[in-house]
């Protein structure tokens, strides 16, 4: 009877141990059989709710262009730097970087007793004209009168010339360096601005010793600023002159300038397989200043491209989606108003696609998948459905 009994619970444990094991191996099935779905269905009303509204991919005349990468610059006869026509030290400094001058404005003055010696040198060359031009006269009389040999005259005549191109040297030098003749002597040279512009660096300060070769300050004119682009091999027969661009800066992409091309270059930018594009800023160019950095759209033209509203495509996981109505019934089994027989409403597929160019509204797209002809789409509304769709793939996970 034991026996009997041993082998009775014998079985029934076995049996219990079986159905234990079976219903994880059951569990894992229906988990792997849920795999993330790419559709969804919406009720008339949840659809009326969030004003969904459904079009279809249509072929749109939109402006294409080739994208670029740049930095603003300004040409160099926009740009020059400050310095003395002679040497001497910094006594006095007007200017600080972020000020505006205009050209011949004086920014700085120098101090240097050369600058006395050259004016004591004018007066004593005027002197001496004075006396050679007396000499002169006095010689041409002489000879005239048969009282001196013409050698005389012509050893007078060839000092007066000299003298006179002495002093005009001396005056040159004078006016080169703002001092003017006749005034009382000085000592001290003001520095002026050579263009109009803004002060971006000032390396000079009081008490330096400065000549030259030695800047005082830099100013940058961005009153012709320009974009230098770099576009790749590929794209280079579809530009040319007069172009239009249309950039942002790459850190600040709220505000959108415009350019226009004026040169290609016809040699590879450095070891890069990029050819530079110079163009010229156009409108207001508020808050632009050089070595900003910049992302472009070149426009090469028009064509006729399928395009969807620019709303009507949603991002997820680094990837853009359209929402595609479906034959299939519309059944959500995440939806309990959805679970009666009588619910009507629509299902759609997402199906991931590739954006080109954008204009007036509308983006082309090229499906990875076909989309068959006169297909409907939710054209507004997609971000709601988008939302739904994850919010229930992360509820059931």
């Amino acid at each position: 009877m034991k026996n009997v009994l041993f082998a009775l619970m014998s079985i029934v444990l076995l049996a219990g141990c079986g159905g234990k094991q079976a219903e994880p191996a059951k569990e894992a099935e229906a988990h792997h059989d849920e795999a993330p779905s790419n559709f969804v269905s919406l009720t008339d009303a949840q659809m009326k709710t969030v004003e969904i509204q459904l079009g279809t991919i249509d072929r749109k005349n939109l402006t294409t262009s080739i994208s670029a990468n740049g930095m603003l610059s300004v040409p160099n006869h926009n740009k020059a730097f400050v310095t003395a026509l002679h040497s001497g030290v910094v006594r006095t400094l007007t200017i600080q970087p972020g000020d505006f001058v205009q050209k011949g404005q004086a920014i700085a003055t120098i101090v240097n007793p050369e600058i006395v010696e050259l004016q004591r040198s004018l007066i004593t060359v005027n002197a001496e004209i004075s006396m050679a031009e007396i000499e002169e006269r006095r010689q041409r009389e002489l000879v005239e009168g048969q009282a001196a040999p013409l050698k005389n005259l012509q050893m007078a005549q060839t000092r007066l010339k000299t003298l006179r191109a002495e002093r005009a040297a001396v005056q040159k030098h004078l006016s080169v360096l703002g001092v003017r003749e006749g005034g009382t002597l000085t000592s001290t040279l003001r520095v002026v601005a050579p263009i109009s512009g803004t002060v971006s660096t000032v390396q000079a300060q009081i008490g330096s010793n400065v000549d030259a070769s030695t800047p005082i300050a830099e100013i940058v004119n961005n009153a012709q600023l320009h974009l230098d682009l770099f576009v790749y091999e590929k794209d280079l027969p579809r530009l040319h002159k007069n172009q239009v661009i249309h950039f942002t800066l790459t850190n600040s992409p709220g505000t959108e300038y415009d350019a226009q091309i004026y040169s290609i270059g016809t040699a590879f930018a450095r070891a890069s397989k990029t050819i530079p594009v110079h163009a010229i800023v156009k409108g207001d160019k508020t808050g632009l200043i050089e070595g900003m950095n910049i992302t472009a759209l070149i426009s090469i033209g028009t064509a006729v491209l399928p395009a969807v509203p620019t709303e009507a495509i949603v991002s997820f996981g680094g990837q853009d989606y359209i929402f595609v109505k479906t034959d299939a019934a519309p059944v959500d089994v995440h939806s309990k108003e959805n679970a009666h027989p009588e619910t009507t409403g629509a299902t759609f597929e997402r199906i991931q696609v590739i954006k080109g160019a954008s204009d007036v509204g509308y983006t082309e797209i090229r499906p990875v998948k076909p989309v068959p002809e006169g297909a409907r789409i939710i054209t507004k509304g997609a971000f709601f459905v988008l939302a739904r769709m994850t919010n229930a793939g992360e509820h059931e996970h």
